[in-house]
Protein backbone atom coordinates (compact mmCIF):
# COMPACT_ATOMS: atom_id res chain seq x y z
CA UNK A 1 0.00 0.00 0.00
CA UNK A 2 1.29 3.61 -0.91
CA UNK A 3 0.96 6.64 1.58
CA UNK A 4 1.46 10.02 1.34
CA UNK A 5 3.26 11.41 4.04
CA UNK A 6 1.81 15.16 4.05
CA UNK A 7 -1.00 17.05 4.80
CA UNK A 8 -0.63 19.16 2.05
CA UNK A 9 -4.31 19.19 0.11
CA UNK A 10 -1.83 20.62 -3.22
CA UNK A 11 0.35 17.05 -2.46
CA UNK A 12 -2.86 14.86 -2.04
CA UNK A 13 -4.62 16.41 -5.05
CA UNK A 14 -1.34 16.41 -7.06
CA UNK A 15 -0.60 12.67 -6.42
CA UNK A 16 -3.94 11.35 -7.15
CA UNK A 17 -3.45 12.34 -10.63
CA UNK A 18 -1.75 9.51 -10.88
CA UNK A 19 -4.33 7.17 -10.73
CA UNK A 20 -2.64 5.05 -8.20
CA UNK A 21 -4.79 4.49 -4.75
CA UNK A 22 -2.47 5.66 -1.80
CA UNK A 23 -4.06 7.19 1.76
CA UNK A 24 -3.05 10.06 3.45
CA UNK A 25 -1.02 10.59 6.78
CA UNK A 26 -1.52 12.88 8.76
CA UNK A 27 2.09 13.96 10.60
CA UNK A 28 4.02 17.01 11.54
CA UNK A 29 7.73 16.62 11.05
CA UNK A 30 10.36 19.54 11.99
CA UNK A 31 11.44 21.53 9.06
CA UNK A 32 14.62 23.30 10.59
CA UNK A 33 18.12 23.67 8.25
CA UNK A 34 21.08 22.99 10.05
CA UNK A 35 23.84 25.51 10.17
CA UNK A 36 25.98 25.39 7.41
CA UNK A 37 23.55 22.42 5.60
CA UNK A 38 23.30 23.04 1.90
CA UNK A 39 19.87 23.98 0.77
CA UNK A 40 19.36 20.83 -1.61
CA UNK A 41 21.05 18.46 0.54
CA UNK A 42 18.54 20.20 3.20
CA UNK A 43 15.42 19.57 1.34
CA UNK A 44 16.12 16.06 0.58
CA UNK A 45 16.93 15.22 4.36
CA UNK A 46 13.34 16.68 4.97
CA UNK A 47 11.32 14.84 2.38
CA UNK A 48 13.34 11.86 3.51
CA UNK A 49 12.55 12.53 7.14
CA UNK A 50 8.92 13.07 6.29
CA UNK A 51 9.26 8.87 5.00
CA UNK A 52 10.57 7.40 7.59
CA UNK A 53 8.29 8.60 10.30
CA UNK A 54 5.25 8.23 7.65
CA UNK A 55 6.76 4.15 7.85
CA UNK A 56 6.74 4.41 11.06
CA UNK A 57 3.36 5.16 11.36
CA UNK A 58 2.48 2.70 9.47
CA UNK A 59 4.82 -0.11 10.65
CA UNK A 60 2.21 -3.08 10.61
CA UNK A 61 1.34 -3.20 6.88
CA UNK A 62 4.47 -5.11 5.40
CA UNK A 63 4.05 -4.07 1.82
CA UNK A 64 3.95 -0.23 2.86
CA UNK A 65 5.81 1.72 0.87
CA UNK A 66 5.50 5.76 2.19
CA UNK A 67 6.23 8.93 -0.20
CA UNK A 68 7.54 12.20 1.33
CA UNK A 69 8.12 15.24 0.10
CA UNK A 70 9.39 18.71 0.20
CA UNK A 71 9.51 21.57 -1.70
CA UNK A 72 11.59 25.10 -0.73
CA UNK A 73 12.30 28.05 -2.69
CA UNK A 74 15.57 29.17 -2.19
CA UNK A 75 17.69 32.88 -3.59
CA UNK A 76 21.00 33.60 -2.85
CA UNK A 77 21.21 30.50 -0.87
CA UNK A 78 18.62 31.66 1.21
CA UNK A 79 15.60 28.61 2.09
CA UNK A 80 12.31 30.56 2.31
CA UNK A 81 10.14 28.90 4.29
CA UNK A 82 6.56 29.53 4.80
CA UNK A 83 5.89 33.31 6.03
CA UNK A 84 5.48 33.68 9.53
CA UNK A 85 2.92 36.65 8.83
CA UNK A 86 1.81 38.86 6.22
CA UNK A 87 4.94 41.20 6.69
CA UNK A 88 7.10 38.34 6.67
CA UNK A 89 4.82 37.30 3.23
CA UNK A 90 5.42 40.79 1.53
CA UNK A 91 9.05 40.64 2.93
CA UNK A 92 9.50 37.67 1.01
CA UNK A 93 7.69 38.72 -2.37
CA UNK A 94 9.42 41.85 -2.76
CA UNK A 95 12.88 40.11 -2.47
CA UNK A 96 11.43 37.38 -5.24
CA UNK A 97 9.80 40.59 -7.64
CA UNK A 98 12.06 40.92 -10.61
CA UNK A 99 14.48 38.40 -9.92
CA UNK A 100 14.73 34.16 -10.88
CA UNK A 101 14.51 31.70 -7.44
CA UNK A 102 14.93 28.16 -7.42
CA UNK A 103 12.11 25.55 -6.81
CA UNK A 104 13.26 22.23 -5.05
CA UNK A 105 11.58 19.65 -4.89
CA UNK A 106 12.59 16.29 -2.97
CA UNK A 107 10.55 13.03 -3.52
CA UNK A 108 11.71 10.35 -1.07
CA UNK A 109 10.21 6.40 -1.02
CA UNK A 110 10.59 4.43 1.80
CA UNK A 111 9.65 0.80 1.91
CA UNK A 112 11.27 -2.45 4.07
CA UNK A 113 14.98 -1.79 4.17
CA UNK A 114 14.71 0.31 1.00
CA UNK A 115 14.70 4.15 -0.04
CA UNK A 116 15.41 5.60 -3.40
CA UNK A 117 14.83 9.51 -3.74
CA UNK A 118 14.93 12.00 -7.24
CA UNK A 119 15.36 15.36 -6.91
CA UNK A 120 13.88 18.26 -9.51
CA UNK A 121 15.42 21.60 -9.88
CA UNK A 122 13.02 24.64 -11.08
CA UNK A 123 14.04 27.73 -12.26
CA UNK A 124 11.23 30.74 -11.71
CA UNK A 125 11.33 34.33 -12.86
CA UNK A 126 9.26 36.80 -11.19
CA UNK A 127 7.96 39.90 -13.00
CA UNK A 128 8.48 43.41 -11.25
CA UNK A 129 6.07 43.71 -8.58
CA UNK A 130 5.19 46.81 -7.47
CA UNK A 131 4.04 47.61 -3.08
CA UNK A 132 0.62 47.88 -4.46
CA UNK A 133 0.80 44.66 -5.77
CA UNK A 134 2.12 42.87 -3.43
CA UNK A 135 -0.09 44.03 -0.72
CA UNK A 136 -3.39 43.13 -2.95
CA UNK A 137 -1.80 39.52 -3.33
CA UNK A 138 -1.06 38.91 0.52
CA UNK A 139 -4.44 40.39 1.35
CA UNK A 140 -5.80 37.76 -0.60
CA UNK A 141 -4.08 34.78 2.13
CA UNK A 142 -3.29 32.86 -0.61
CA UNK A 143 0.86 33.06 0.67
CA UNK A 144 0.25 31.75 3.94
CA UNK A 145 1.41 27.95 4.18
CA UNK A 146 3.01 28.07 0.93
CA UNK A 147 6.98 28.07 0.91
CA UNK A 148 8.36 31.80 -0.84
CA UNK A 149 4.94 33.02 0.27
CA UNK A 150 3.41 32.37 -3.44
CA UNK A 151 1.22 29.53 -5.01
CA UNK A 152 2.07 29.39 -8.79
CA UNK A 153 -1.14 27.85 -9.57
CA UNK A 154 -3.06 30.58 -7.92
CA UNK A 155 -2.89 34.53 -7.88
CA UNK A 156 0.86 34.51 -8.31
CA UNK A 157 0.74 32.90 -11.46
CA UNK A 158 0.07 36.76 -13.17
CA UNK A 159 3.59 37.67 -11.77
CA UNK A 160 5.68 34.99 -13.25
CA UNK A 161 6.77 35.89 -16.38
CA UNK A 162 9.18 32.35 -17.08
CA UNK A 163 9.66 29.43 -15.70
CA UNK A 164 12.36 26.42 -16.55
CA UNK A 165 11.57 22.99 -15.11
CA UNK A 166 8.78 20.94 -13.65
CA UNK A 167 5.26 23.50 -12.64
CA UNK A 168 3.89 20.20 -10.51
CA UNK A 169 7.25 20.30 -8.82
CA UNK A 170 6.84 23.74 -8.08
CA UNK A 171 3.30 23.09 -6.67
CA UNK A 172 4.71 20.43 -4.37
CA UNK A 173 4.91 17.52 -6.28
CA UNK A 174 6.75 16.65 -9.39
CA UNK A 175 4.43 14.56 -11.49
CA UNK A 176 6.39 12.84 -14.39
CA UNK A 177 9.71 12.37 -11.81
CA UNK A 178 7.26 10.79 -9.33
CA UNK A 179 5.66 8.47 -11.34
CA UNK A 180 9.23 7.02 -12.90
CA UNK A 181 10.35 7.10 -9.10
CA UNK A 182 7.33 4.94 -8.40
CA UNK A 183 7.69 2.35 -11.05
CA UNK A 184 11.01 1.64 -10.45
CA UNK A 185 10.52 1.05 -6.91
CA UNK A 186 7.57 -1.62 -7.68
CA UNK A 187 9.65 -3.06 -10.07
CA UNK A 188 12.78 -3.17 -7.64
CA UNK A 189 14.98 -1.43 -9.00
CA UNK A 190 15.37 1.31 -6.32
CA UNK A 191 18.58 0.48 -4.27
CA UNK A 192 19.68 3.40 -1.14
CA UNK A 193 19.53 6.39 -3.60
CA UNK A 194 18.39 7.07 -7.39
CA UNK A 195 18.81 10.68 -7.32
CA UNK A 196 17.19 12.31 -11.01
CA UNK A 197 18.80 15.66 -10.56
CA UNK A 198 18.02 18.08 -12.89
Amino acid sequence: MLYLASRSPRRNELLSRLGVPFRALDLEVPELRAPGEAAEAYVRRVALDKARAGLALVADDAQAVVLGSDTEVVLDDRVYGKPADAADAAAMLASLAGRTHRVITVVGLVGAGREAVTTVVSEVSFAPMSAADIAAYVATGEPMGKAGGYAIQGGAERYIHHLAGSYSGVMGLPLQQTADLLAAFAAGAAGDSMDQGE
